[in-house]
């Protein structure tokens, strides 16, 4: 369990593109074709792939290695009046952090940009990756990691716009962490020169708390959601660097007030910049994909 937020923390990763098993994992590995229907989470592959480093699940918190790393998982949130929750807290977003400088460097060194896309359900995400993912082809080089509670629906439909996608699926988990995503990179194995998106689960307030190694973190909102969101949830609209507001070719016909919206938002990330675009019509997201030019770092040699 997430000493966080309360979710849990058995993530399941499926590789959708059709690749051989990375050198990481040391070639051919028979669990590796049940791991890639979904069939093993992480951390009984984990079992699987080193068995002389089985896992113990007695109900305590307990440490073991990915990748050259530690991570750890609690399994049991303590509430009593000597601030061992927040302990908790505390403990499992420094691992948490500690991973997602990993992360970054793993990704500097190869002269990727990563960027947390981030967003409540419904907002476009999705429609967003299928576009650019179409428009971008044969000029960048764009991978996803695909967040999600259940189901590959999303990351088929990116995989069927022509980007490579790696689906996570947290269970009753509300948020990607920096583990999860490490493990995406390296199934990815994403080129240098290149972009990685992390579509993150849907959700205005946990994926906020968690650094996942990312560039650059960029808030979808929709005007279909009002006008509001800013100043209900500052916590996520501050980190942003990027706030796209989209589906704006609805704004006849639903009570969105722009002005209002540009003012909280300001209140709220001083330092964001705002783009307004519509997903479905292409309205507005050249500017989108010169955002991301400007960042993809050149070719390592």
């Amino acid at each position: 369990m997430c000493g966080s937020c309360g979710c849990g923390s058995g993530a399941v990763l499926t590789l959708l593109a059709e690749r051989p098993v990375p050198a990481w994992l040391g070639g051919h590995d028979p669990v590796w074709s049940e791991r890639q229907r979904g069939l093993v989470s992480s951390r009984a592959y984990h079992s699987l792939a080193h068995p002389e480093h089985p896992h113990e699940h007695g109900g305590h918190d307990h440490d073991h290695e990915h990748g050259g790393h530690d991570h750890e998982h609690v399994h049991v949130l303590e509430s009593d009046d000597t601030g061992r929750t927040i302990e908790l807290q505390q403990k499992v977003l420094a691992k948490n952090d500690d991973l997602a400088e990993l992360n970054r460097t793993w990704l500097r060194d190869r002269g990727i940009l990563a960027v947390n896309l981030m967003s409540s359900p419904g907002s476009g995400k999705t429609t967003l990756l299928e576009r650019t993912t179409k428009d971008l082809a044969g000029r960048m080089t764009l991978a996803v990691i695909e967040g999600d509670q259940e189901t590959a629906l999303d990351a088929r439909r990116i995989q069927a716009a022509g980007s490579r996608v790696v689906q996570i699926n947290t269970g009753v988990g509300c948020h990607l962490d920096a583990d999860m995503v490490a493990q995406g990179l390296r199934s990815l194995d994403p080129p240098s020169g290149s972009i990685v998106v992390i579509e993150n689960v849907g959700n205005l307030v946990c994926p906020a708390l968690f650094d996942l190694g990312e560039e650059a973190r960029v808030v979808l909102a929709s005007v279909t959601e009002g006008a509001d969101k800013p100043l209900k949830y500052p916590h996520m609209f501050r980190q942003a660097d990027l706030v796209l507001l989209n589906k704006t070719d609805l704004l006849p016909y639903v009570d969105f007030d722009m002005k209002q919206y540009m003012t909280d938002l300001r209140i709220a990330a001083p330092d964001a910049l705002l783009l307004q675009i519509s997903a479905t019509t292409g309205d507005g997201v050249q500017a989108w994909y010169d955002w991301l030019r400007r960042r993809t770092p050149a070719p390592h040699d």
